[in-house]
């Protein structure tokens, strides 16, 4: 099977276009959404509205955002100020039929095939960042699937664990370039972040999403331009805050 790999679009309609414009010109049996379809970007309805139209093809979990938006009242104490805001907006402006949407999205992890499970955070929370190698570590514990997916933290980046002999080692990447091909060891464990479509962290404004061959093993990165500006003109015109729209700038 080959997948689609998306996660963390947030209301960024412009990306999420781009992505599935660039991804149209390669073959795939699915498509795997790690959570977060909304959030911070003002076109929540419009996402959501593609994804739907994806229908069965697309294997989903909830994210953070998805879920606060539907009580950001309780939810949203969480979140930072400018986070806060935007759900609250998007609280508003999400339709019925949206809304229902993203109910039913269930929390992770998911079985996705023998030995292939998706997440938001991690297997054992999803609001949980995996930024290094100890986090990570207890993030193996929580699952025995052999290539994981995640999201959340919109930094693409692959953890490697390998037990050889009884020796046991994990070693973590963070995954740069255009087009980034990975084959993946049998015999090890892999948990594997495509970043965002909607809003990257990584210093690199462009949108990010993998393809995964589950039979080959191969899992490949790519980085596509889309109109930053006109994201960014978005949601200024919604009246969320500047900081929203600046950072999709950077990349940061």
């Amino acid at each position: 099977m080959r997948y689609l790999v998306i996660s963390d679009i947030h209301g960024n309609l412009e990306a999420f276009r781009a992505v599935l414009a660039h991804a149209a010109r390669k073959r795939r049996d699915g498509v795997l959404f790690l959570g977060d379809a909304v959030g911070y970007g003002a076109a929540p309805n419009q996402v959501i509205e593609r994804l739907r139209r994806m229908g069965a093809a697309v294997i989903s979990v909830r994210g953070n955002h998805d879920r606060v938006v539907l009580d950001p009242g309780r939810g949203a104490v969480f979140f930072n100020p400018h986070a806060r805001r935007a759900a609250l907006w998007t609280a508003e402006v999400l339709t019925s039929a949206n809304r229902r949407y993203l109910d039913a999205l269930p929390a992770g992890p998911r079985t996705v095939e023998a030995d292939l499970a998706i997440c938001h955070g991690s297997p054992s929370d999803e609001d949980e960042y995996l930024f290094g190698e100890d986090e990570a570590e207890q993030a193996f514990a929580a699952i025995t699937a052999g290539v994981t997916f995640f999201g959340h933290s919109h930094v693409p980046c692959m953890f490697e664990r390998a037990d050889e002999g009884g020796r046991e080692s994990l070693v973590g990447v963070l995954l740069r370039g255009n087009r980034v091909v990975i084959d993946l060891d049998p015999t090890r464990r892999y948990l594997i972040n495509p970043g965002s479509v909607g809003q990257p962290r990584d210093r690199d404004p462009r949108a990010s999403y993998g393809i995964y061959d589950s039979t080959a093993r191969r899992f490949t990165l790519y980085r596509v331009a889309y109109d930053v500006e006109g994201a960014r003109r978005r949601i200024l015109g919604a009246g969320l805050p500047h900081v929203l729209a600046d950072r999709l700038l950077h990349g940061a």
